[in-house]
């Protein structure tokens, strides 16, 4: 009987061991990691989840740095769009476009080249003799600094007698005579010199001073562009009051011209660099307006702009602007005219860049 207790007893050691054993081989089944350490693992490796983008590697941490301080907008500063607009942005018109390469070298060459003619206010008392050589000092400048042709004041004044009556039938007295010759002889800017000269002093000390202002019209339309005024220093001769006024007016007309030809390119650089070069046609007989319209809209394919300035049956004018020489604007004329329905056209006459044509109907 105690045998057989020993041996039960020794039995189940046996088994108890063997349960143990067997427990300690299988390895448990792991917990599902919670949602807060797998949004923390996420973060460490650098992926993303719906709530947390995904950041940089650890291994690129400058240009992680570098990124986010270039994505940053300044204070007033607008961030710009991530992907161009899709929007269509509305066309310019035809004469803002850019210049082409033969219009450009055309523009420049054209400010480069303004002609100019010289001459002085009629109405501001100045004698005559005064007045020729502050004309003749203006030329001299544009002669020896800019390098242009002019016109002098006695072929001005010749100018005056001869074509007084042209201007009459031309112009009807719309312009003054001097703009009109400027026009004639092609010049770009009309330069009128308004001055007054004083003295003092006495015999061996005489003094004298010159005030006024130059102006700047644009000879095409007799527009003013601007002014430069002028106060001369006192000068100083010992022959007579008129030569010391002569050196005043000299001096100052001589100083001032750097200033006057600088204004007169920027302005007209300006002013011709958005449209062209501004031409005026004047078409006589023009009963027809629907087809003065088709040869408004024929016209204007040939250059960069044409605006209608009036009409009536008699007269229509059009100003035209483009950055061509005056020989292809006669041209494109005469093709707008042929296209609607004016093929017997011609020119009456041409005054600088002012054209007169009759339809020929």
């Amino acid at each position: 009987m105690k045998r057989a207790w020993s041996f039960y007893r020794y039995l189940m050691g046996v088994l108890l061991l063997i349960g143990l054993l067997i427990g300690c081989a299988t390895t448990p089944q792991p917990e599902a990691p919670s949602l807060e350490s797998q949004r923390a693992k996420e973060i460490v490796q650098g992926t993303s989840t719906p709530e947390m983008p995904g950041t940089t590697a650890p291994g690129d941490v400058q240009s992680s740095a570098e990124a986010l301080v270039e994505s940053q907008v300044m204070p007033g500063e607008t961030p710009a769009p991530s992907e161009p607009s899709s929007v269509p942005q509305a066309s310019a018109s035809y004469y803002t476009q850019p210049m082409t390469a033969d219009e450009s070298r055309f523009f420049q060459n054209y400010i480069n080249r303004l002609s100019y003619l010289v001459y002085y206010n009629e109405n501001s008392g100045l004698d005559a003799q005064l007045a020729k050589a502050a004309v003749s000092q203006a030329n001299r400048y544009l002669i020896e600094k800019e390098g242009l042709s002019v016109i002098d004041f006695d072929q001005i004044q010749k100018n005056k007698k001869d074509q007084i009556s042209a201007y009459q039938s031309e112009t009807g007295g719309s312009i003054d005579i001097i703009t009109y010759i400027a026009q004639k002889l092609n010049a770009d800017i009309y330069l009128e010199i308004d001055a007054k000269t004083s003295f003092g002093g006495g015999p061996g000390a005489w003094t004298g001073s010159a005030q006024g202002s130059i102006k700047i019209f644009d000879a095409s339309t007799a527009a003013l562009l601007g002014s430069i005024s002028f106060l001369s220093p006192q000068t100083f001769s010992p022959v007579s009051a008129d030569a010391a006024m002569m050196n005043a007016i000299s001096g100052i007309i001589w100083q001032s011209m750097p200033k006057v030809t600088e204004q007169a390119k920027r302005l007209m650089s300006t002013m011709t660099a958005s449209r062209g070069v501004r031409y005026e046609l004047i078409l006589q007989n023009t009963p027809d307006a629907i087809a003065i319209s088709q040869f408004e809209r024929n016209l204007a394919k040939r250059v960069r702009e044409v605006e209608r300035l009036s009409y009536a049956p008699g007269e229509t004018r059009f100003a035209i602007y483009a950055f061509m020489p005056a020989s292809k604007i006669q041209d494109a004329i005469y093709d707008a005219a042929s296209m609607s329905g004016f093929p017997n056209c011609y020119l009456l006459y041409m005054r600088g860049r002012s054209y007169t044509f009759n339809t020929g109907i």
